[in-house]
């Protein structure tokens, strides 16, 4: 009776639990991703565009920096001092309102050696940049930094993503040399089958079944291998996503193809590392007027209100202010701003070269883009076409072996060829893929052709 109790007991608080864990995988969705899916799970995860994000957030933080010297400055100070100096005796009993007639009757001998006085100043200071050309430029030139930046961190996203849809292709193919691995360890041992029952019935050899036997074996292998390639795939589709695991894939990706388009002036017009490096010629043009600057005076207004005491801080014996406005104007530093602005100058043809170079490389590799996807096109139509006439030749000798019309060596290698063909079909279809991809990337449209925003 104890035992049934305790049986009922458990049962009671184990049920709950299997229903619970029951109801939770029928809630979770799929971990299968399509490939927009890991595309948008990379931009919010992966590591390398975190970081990159707070790099631009810190740049932007220039931005702030910049403003700062053209708005006004206010601080506050407290001092104390104490010293028996004269002059400064002198000056800090008049200023704390302690100067009386009767000083001057103990003169001149009290203003020698005075005694040792106190003080505690208190200040309050605004300065306020009226003209400072410097700081004008630097802001512009920070904003300039920000935008090429900003740029530079748009097109980092597009090569996540573009890495990203190679690594999801490259799964979807070890998936297909998986299944073709698997159709080969089919038909091997389908063979094996059949050379078993010829033997049995005399029709046959056992050679025959050793060999077919070995196929299996070495189809097998290649399944092991298949299926730790794509494991291995999966892991770094993971690793792009900023995850630690495997990510599933559900084979689903746009249509891609070419466009009536000129994909040269494309690029030109959307790519944001060519919008970065143009924001940085201008960037070195104002660079040219940060130079040109110190030509330039500087002018400033400043005020401040002083509290005298010699007993406390934050007291008031006297008390006094100040106001008025400074001009400084640097009318010879030996050629210094020139050369400055020269070397400034050179800097600007530089990048400008840089731009016009780049904007050469985009050219020819988009070029190059344009051959690989015709390459990989035609290659893919051979391969289909190669498909098919494996899969016709290896029927053939197929019922030419059975009929005991063909060695088993003839079956064997019509077996190896359709394996290569199945994996050379696998291959070209991701290589065309791949391609295509990569010429939506080069022409700065990847995200448009991905339906990504």
């Amino acid at each position: 009776m104890r035992k049934y109790l305790i049986s009922l007991i458990l049962l009671i608080i184990i049920n709950p639990v299997f229903a619970q864990d029951n109801l939770k995988q029928e809630i979770e969705p799929s971990t299968a991703l399509s490939l927009k899916e890991a595309i948008n799970c990379a931009l919010q995860n992966n590591n390398e565009l975190k970081a990159l994000s707070s790099s631009l957030s810190a740049q932007q933080r220039e931005i702030g920096i910049a403003k700062s010297n053209l708005m006004p400055h206010l601080k506050f100070d407290e001092i104390f001092v104490s010293t028996n100096n004269p002059a400064l005796d002198f000056a800090l009993r008049i200023n704390q309102r302690r100067f009386t007639s009767g000083d001057l009757d103990n003169a001149p001998g009290s203003f020698n050696n005075p005694n040792v006085i106190n003080n505690f100043l208190t200040a309050v200071t605004l300065e306020q940049p009226i003209y400072y050309r410097k700081s004008f430029v630097g802001l512009d030139m920070a904003k300039k930094e920000y935008s090429a930046q900003t740029f530079d961190f748009f097109r980092k996203q597009e090569e996540v993503s573009f890495n990203v849809s190679k690594t999801y292709l490259s799964a979807m193919t070890a998936q297909e040399y998986v299944n073709a691995a698997k159709k080969a360890v089919v038909d091997s041992k389908e063979h094996l089958r059949i050379a078993q029952v010829r033997f049995k019935t005399g029709l046959g050899l056992y050679s025959d079944v050793l060999r077919t036997s070995t196929a299996v074996t070495k189809a097998e292998q290649n399944l092991v291998s298949t299926n730790k390639n794509l494991s291995l795939t999966k892991r770094a589709l993971g690793l792009l996503l900023g995850k630690q695991t495997s990510v599933d894939i559900n084979s689903i990706t746009p249509q891609l193809g070419l466009k009536n388009i000129d994909y040269t002036n494309t690029a030109i017009a959307s790519r944001n590392d060519i919008k970065s490096l143009e924001a940085k010629v201008e960037n070195a043009k104002n660079n040219v007027k940060f130079a040109e600057s110190d030509y330039f005076p500087t002018v400033a207004g400043f005020g401040s209100y002083q509290l005298y005491d010699h007993r406390a801080p934050f007291a008031a014996e006297g008390h006094n202010y100040m106001a008025g406005a400074t001009m400084h104007w640097e009318l010879f530093d030996g050629f210094k701003t020139k050369n400055v602005k020269l070397q400034a100058k050179d800097r600007v043809i530089e990048a400008q070269e840089y731009l016009e170079g780049f904007k050469n490389q985009i050219a020819y590799k988009i070029y190059e883009s344009c051959q690989n996807v015709e390459e990989a096109q035609k290659n893919l139509e051979l391969a289909n076409s190669a498909l098919k006439t494996a899969e016709e030749g290896k029927r053939l000798v197929l019922k030419r072996w059975e009929n005991s019309l063909s060695p088993m060596v003839d079956l064997l290698d019509a077996q190896v060829n359709l394996d290569k063909a199945r994996a050379d079909v696998v291959k070209t279809t991701n290589d065309y893929k791949v391609a295509l991809i990569s010429l939506s990337f080069e022409s700065g449209i990847l995200f448009k052709d991905l339906g990504i925003e």
